[in-house]
């Protein structure tokens, strides 16, 4: 990563952090990750589909009472592998403070069944209650709104890397080690190389596409660099990354980085 990249990846770290500011005295410093986290996979996914909201919406007005199974081509007019129903954005929610518990309830819930199962695994339904109790949810929202996680801005390499600082930040709170969530990029960057040492000329032919697997993949780490990697020596490459693992929390990170 470039000394920018690194400098961006540490500006944005620190300002998500300071939403900690926000929830001291109503969560203890162990639960900080709780809201934060969500929140960060939320407003990634958010700023994703942002330049084809408008689009999404229309295709899905164009498609009501003529398909029942439309998730492919809502898809398709998102152009990402998931979407989101909802007329709502996040700086949408700030427009109706009274009622901004409801409807991030219901902009959540509008996303399509994978990121709605991504957002389940932080069970941010909850926080979002817990936050709406304390008074904290619209700080909280309008906090988030006011940093662009596009990936123009923030790329899935700098988005995998702010991930693990605030992983690690929430560990050394709880007294624990955030080892199990990633590993040195540098290592990473070295099984890389020895992972694609063989396949080098092949990856040039047109159509040829590969797989890669990662069955403890924690923040994704690995995945993001290696398709980094390929996109570096072969824009034209095809790269089909899957990843599996164990805790639900690290798992929904992993997702949209």
């Amino acid at each position: 990563m470039t000394a920018a990249a690194s400098e961006n990846v540490r500006n944005h770290a620190a300002f998500i952090w300071s939403v900690a500011d926000l929830l001291r005295g109503d969560y203890k410093q162990s639960e900080y990750g709780r809201v934060i986290l969500p929140m960060v996979v939320l407003r990634r996914l958010d700023c994703v589909l942002e330049p084809t909201k408008e689009k999404v919406l229309k295709r899905l007005e164009q498609l009501t009472g003529r398909l029942t199974n439309v998730e492919k081509v809502l898809c398709q007019a998102a152009g990402q592998q998931f979407y989101n129903v909802s007329p709502l954005s996040m700086t949408r929610l700030l427009d109706d403070p009274n009622h901004i518990a409801d409807n991030l309830r219901s902009y959540v819930l509008a996303f399509s069944p994978g990121a709605t199962d991504v957002l389940q695994k932080f069970d941010l339904l909850t926080q979002i209650d817990r936050l709406d109790r304390a008074d904290l949810l619209y700080l909280v929202v309008s906090r988030f709104c006011d940093i662009d996680l596009h990936p123009d801005n923030v790329s899935n390499l700098e988005m995998g890397y702010l991930y693990e600082e605030l992983v690690r930040r929430f560990s050394e709170l709880s007294n624990e080690t955030a080892g199990e969530h990633f590993t040195p990029r540098e290592v990473i960057r070295l099984m890389v190389n020895l992972l694609f040492i063989e396949d080098d000329q092949l990856l040039t032919k047109p159509g040829v596409v590969k797989s890669m697997l990662d069955p403890a993949c924690g923040t994704g780490g690995m995945l993001s660099v290696a398709e980094d990697h390929l996109r570096s020596l072969h824009p034209q490459a095809r790269l089909e990354v899957f990843g599996q693992e164990l805790n639900p929390e690290t798992y929904a990170i992993s997702v949209p980085t």
